[in-house]
């Protein structure tokens, strides 16, 4: 979800920050935005949001904090909710509109932008990505640009984490592309990966009240070393890499991986 060449000059709506520039498509439109809750509904459950709440709220102590992607403010909403002043940056404004219609949200601004480029005022002690959000930037330039947005926001030691599953290719017989990571009775999911382009197409396929939902996204995959670099030339260094928010060990067994890097410069 990229918006190339966002202004830095917006307006005030209903609470967001918008940004005036040509809108690429927007995967996360109105009819995904109203049922991301139920259509993802694992992601909300409280073993899976008190863990990263407190790991980011020990990272920002008594200082703000940027949420880059803020959907509908399933994590937002519960770090608001400690004490933690939150902003968001977020290209959907149907998601932006299901984030706006809950318990505490007059307390969490918005900027309705690309996180890549788009800027607010301020500084933040503390950014943000989750869910997997940094591969929505589909080219390595992209990825390049957020880590240097993040940076001119942090404040001195502030820090940026990321949230990123690792590319399922050790998983993959020899010729294969797709990588199935969800069957349950209402739920498939897999990836098509293109080594070529470093591209991995998710694929959703969900029976909703009897019938077919279908949600496709592509997605470019990055590997741990990629994003230590990025950071670094964005003035950050890694401080603590996780497997998962409750800190367990990164391995090479590490299905996905929690990075902290901190601004150094």
């Amino acid at each position: 979800m990229q918006l190339p060449g966002l202004g830095e000059n917006g307006w005030r709506l209903a609470g967001s920050s918008w940004h005036s520039a040509l809108v690429p498509k927007i995967y996360f439109d109105e009819r995904i935005a109203k049922g991301y809750d139920t259509l993802w509904p694992n992601l909300f459950e409280p073993a899976v949001v008190d863990p990263a709440v407190s790991f980011l709220a020990d990272l920002a102590g008594t200082g703000a904090a940027l949420e880059l992607g803020i959907g509908t403010g399933r994590i937002a909403l519960p770090l608001s909710q400690r004490g933690i002043p939150v902003h968001g940056i977020e290209l959907s404004p149907a998601m932006v509109a299901q984030l706006q219609a809950k318990p505490g949200s007059d307390d969490i601004g918005v900027t309705i932008g690309d996180f890549a480029t788009t800027r607010v005022a301020g500084t933040f002690k503390l950014a943000y990505l989750v869910r997997n959000t940094i591969t929505n930037l589909t080219t390595q330039h992209e990825q390049v640009e957020c880590f240097r947005n993040v940076a001119a926001h942090l404040e001195p030691g502030g820090c940026f984490v990321i949230e990123v599953y690792i590319p399922e290719l050790q998983r993959l017989p020899p010729g294969e592309t797709i990588h199935v990571f969800t069957v349950t009775p209402t739920h498939l999911g897999f990836e098509e990966y293109d080594v070529a382009t470093q591209i991995a197409r998710s694929h959703h396929y969900w029976v909703v009240d009897a019938r077919l939902e279908t949600f496709s996204t592509p997605h470019r995959y990055v590997w741990p070393s990629e994003l230590d670099l990025m950071a670094r030339l964005a003035g950050m260094t890694l401080r603590e890499r996780w497997s998962d928010w409750n800190r367990e060990p990164f391995t090479s067994e590490s299905r996905q991986h929690v990075s902290v890097w901190e601004k150094t410069s």
